[in-house]
């Protein structure tokens, strides 16, 4: 990753001295962190599919994401990739926070999925930051943000049926998905085999219509109803 100097711009208000109802938390981490620079170290310019960091790595500091997102998962011994969650611009990554204040390796892996500019912030500048009332509230509400995707991913893997979160999975992408079979195994940690197994009986239904590299929505209720169905 290679150091990009910021561009000057007119110095922003002070974001410690900033009331929390007159902006939302990213426009104050934002505040924060261009009048903090010292502290948050230089704009490091990313491209798409870079790893960031990897489980039993010590954190070599709190990625601040300006722009780009970044995908956060565990991997098993044989290649299988179950997301946690993604972090965009003004995200909290629970990981790094983790890692960060108790000194312990990182617990999972991070990739950028985006080309992403990003500030590594160290553990002084993390608790500088929640010195401030309205950034500190700000950093609970992400960290509360962080679990429930934690928590709903081990809801899915424990609980739910692979080929109902398979169906939940091509929901919302539109009529036409643009995932290949092995973005979805990854997403969902398990194989890839197993997806296009399941895809092929959802295309026999009548659900979807497989193609290279794209799949086509055809039946949108049908897989709404069988993800939500009762166990």
């Amino acid at each position: 990753m290679s150091p990009e100097s910021p561009s000057p711009s007119s110095p922003p208000a002070h974001p410690d001295n900033v009331c929390g109802a007159a902006a939302s938390g990213h426009e104050l981490l934002d505040a924060w962190v261009a009048a903090h620079a010292e502290l948050a170290g230089p704009v490091l310019e990313v491209a798409a599919g870079t790893p960031l960091f990897a489980a039993g790595e010590p954190c070599r500091g709190f990625p601040l994401l300006l722009r780009g997102e970044v995908q956060v998962y565990r991997e098993s011994a044989q290649g299988r990739r179950l997301e946690l969650y993604r972090v965009g611009a003004g995200d909290i990554c629970l990981v790094s926070t983790a890692s960060l204040f108790s000194g312990a390796a990182l617990g999972a892996d991070a990739v950028t999925t985006q080309d992403t500019a990003l500030r590594l912030l160290g553990r002084s500048g993390f608790e500088r930051i929640s010195e401030v009332p309205a950034l500190r509230a700000f950093l609970f509400e992400q960290f509360a943000s962080r679990m429930a995707d934690l928590i709903a991913v081990t809801d899915a893997v424990a609980f739910q049926r692979l080929d109902r979160r398979l169906a939940a999975a091509l929901l919302g992408h539109g009529p036409l998905v643009r995932l290949s079979h092995l973005q979805l195994a990854q997403a969902l940690g398990t194989a890839r085999e197993i997806v296009t197994r399941l895809l092929r009986r959802f295309e026999q239904d009548g659900w979807v219509a497989l193609g290279r590299g794209e799949i086509r929505i055809l039946a949108p209720r049908a897989l709404r109803e069988f993800a939500d169905a009762p166990m």
